[in-house]
């Protein structure tokens, strides 16, 4: 399978990993019920086949019903979603991808959190230091 970062999705195809990650796993009719303004039912059986060629979702049979689940981890999707963004939004600089992502929520971290990012930013320093400047 391609990595996770070379799958692209369209906005529905994202819409249905999305309803898979949150359930574990789903008939093609309790993801068409979770997508804001579905679309037919017969679009989401097409749309869950394009992920199953894709090997982002794979299924088990239950009597007559499939029921699918996604074959990578939430956190590696994740990771492929960030890296889009920060590609397409911000020239590929995390720099300012966090920037922008501390600018806007600034107010609404808490002391945990920021402490969190704190231990973060040292653990990263301190790596840099014993590897080497990249």
């Amino acid at each position: 399978m391609p990595p996770l970062s070379h799958q692209h999705l369209s906005r529905r195809e994202r819409q249905i990993m999305d309803v898979l990650f949150e359930c574990g796993e789903a008939s093609a009719h309790q993801v068409q019920k979770k997508i804001p303004e579905p679309p037919s039912y017969s679009a989401v059986r097409a749309l869950i086949a394009r992920l199953l060629e894709k090997e982002l979702v794979s299924f088990r049979q239950e009597g007559a019903k499939y029921i699918y689940y996604p074959t990578v981890s939430q956190k590696k999707a994740s990771q492929s979603a960030v890296e889009r963004m920060i590609k397409t939004f911000f020239k590929g600089s995390r720099f300012k991808a966090m920037n922008a992502l501390l600018d806007s929520e600034a107010n609404d971290l808490s002391g945990q959190e920021i402490e969190e990012l704190e231990r973060n930013i040292a653990r990263i320093k301190s790596l840099r230091k014993g590897g080497g400047e990249k």
